[in-house]
């Protein structure tokens, strides 16, 4: 097959992150100066447009009638009125008018409960449906923005923990870094390899989390979940002696089909777990689901809401509402990313990356923050540049450091993985930041000179780990 001419190439090669970045900055600036109006009686969304032919208060328009009654101009004060959105006003970006923000208030009246609740289920229904997203004139539509009334946000159950209630749970002091790791490999093993696996982990009193991972699914003929959760506690109690009296949290992966996923719960409840993890993104409403589910128990368990497959739909509402529904949802856990030298490593990062955490940390009334687990890359090469960014900012108590491959891969000097060695090497980098030795040096200079820290103090197990983790760096 002949190369694409030129003018084809430069489309498909077109940096949507690029572009994503220049449209952060300006929405971002722009609802700072002109914020989106609050609504007792009604949820505000706020799209971002590029339209092709119409402007953005006929976008308003449409959205109030084709997200809601479906009438126009229904009688004033109807009931067909009261279930009928509104614009709530436009902010164009230039002179076309078709180009910039519209925000519309969608009434609580069509979407809230008898006994005055509403769920994310009901809200994206409605402000992220065809309306919005599927019509040929929408050049380009993301929902940007979601103002929530309080007294609607305190009707969620949020997370059943939060950063304090892990810690208390698990004896973590507020300031005391509190790391996770994940099991590798990932799949493909069976009950009793997830045991040594997480015996392995739960001998470092560094940990306070240990998951499986997303791959590794529940209901398999040679690795039901229920086996690997009763081998994992039996494990953990076998060693809790070395743990200071540290508790340890492990989460299996439990994501199915709905009507299997009541059954996966209370089977691995059954087995003592305290916390279990999903990927909520492709079951929607499953976090609230499991919440209510267990609430009443009196230790309902942890929930990880693992965002897998999130970059699939932040494309069109951005991370910080879908963050935002998760945590009211109820979960206790949320991936975000480690910040790192170089280019990102995955999304979020930059803009998004702060809107997310700020998202999972703000003050919500009746709402438990969610932990920010920053994984993704995270390792000991890096470790110091976020332990230091979290003590600067002042929210230790609010994170959760988490090392898969960083702890789970690093081979021994005979070439096998050993955890052990991964979880020491961590550790030394830990104390290497605590030393101040590398205090204010640049991000992209922090791994070689945490490389000569290493050699010079004689740190074998870091100076391996590095060596691994960055060979053109640390050979």
């Amino acid at each position: 097959m002949p190369n694409l001419d030129s003018k084809t190439a430069d489309v498909l090669w077109q940096d949507q992150d690029a572009r994503e970045d220049i449209l952060r900055r300006v929405v971002t600036d722009r609802l700072a100066n002109s914020p989106p109006p609050r609504m007792d009686d009604y949820v505000v969304a706020t799209y971002f447009f590029a339209l092709r032919t119409t402007h953005l208060t006929d976008a308003a328009e449409e959205i109030s009638y084709l997200a809601t009654s479906g009438v126009h101009d229904p009688p004033p004060g109807s009931l067909l009125d009261q279930c009928s959105a509104k614009p709530a006003g436009v902010d164009a970006f230039d002179v076309t008018g078709r180009l910039g923000l519209a925000h519309v208030a969608i009434p609580l009246k069509m979407m809230q409960h008898p006994d005055g609740h509403v769920t994310s289920c009901d809200l994206l229904h409605t402000i992220a449906g065809a309306g919005i997203f599927d019509l040929y004139e929408r050049q380009d539509a993301r929902l940007v923005d979601l103002q929530i009334p309080d007294h609607i946000v305190k009707t969620f159950p949020g997370p059943a923990y939060g950063p304090k209630g892990i810690r208390a749970a698990t004896g973590f002091a507020p300031d005391q870094p509190a790391f996770g790791t994940i099991l590798k490999p990932t799949a493909g093993i069976t009950p009793e390899e997830v045991e040594y696996l997480v015996e392995e982990a739960a001998q470092c009193p560094l940990f306070l989390f240990v998951k499986e991972d997303e791959d590794l699914y529940p209901n398999l003929d040679y690795s039901p979940v229920r086996e690997r959760a009763r081998r994992a506690m039996a494990a953990i109690e076998r060693v809790k002696d070395k743990r200071g009296g540290l508790g340890l949290i492990f989460a299996p992966h439990i994501t199915g089909s709905p009507h299997e996923l009541l059954d996966t719960v209370h089977a691995v409840l059954e087995c003592g777990v305290r916390g279990m993890m999903f990927s909520e993104t492709f079951a929607t409403g499953a976090v609230r689901m499991v919440r209510e589910a267990t609430k009443h128990l009196p230790n309902p368990p942890a929930i990880y809401g693992h965002n897998a497959g999130i970059g699939t739909r932040t494309r069109a509402i951005w991370r910080e509402v879908i963050d935002l529904l998760a945590r009211l949802d109820g979960i206790d856990f949320r991936q975000t990313a480690p910040l790192k030298e170089g280019m990102p490593f995955l999304r979020p990062y930059g803009e998004e990356w702060r809107a997310s955490e700020a998202t999972l940390s703000k003050p919500l009334p009746g709402i438990n923050p969610t932990m920010i687990v920053r994984a993704g890359g995270l390792d000991q090469g890096n470790i110091g540049i976020n332990l230091a960014d979290v003590e600067a900012r002042g929210i230790e108590e609010n994170i959760l450091f988490l090392a898969g491959s960083a702890i789970n891969s690093i081979k021994d000097f005979s070439g096998k993985a050993n955890p052990r060695l991964g979880a020491e090497a961590m550790l030394q980098a830990i104390d290497v930041h605590k030393s101040g030795e590398l205090k204010g040096v640049a991000a992209d200079d922090h791994v070689p000179a945490l490389v000569g820290v290493a050699d010079r103090k004689k740190l074998t197990a870091l100076r391996e780990a590095l060596r691994q983790r960055y060979p053109k760096v640390a050979q």
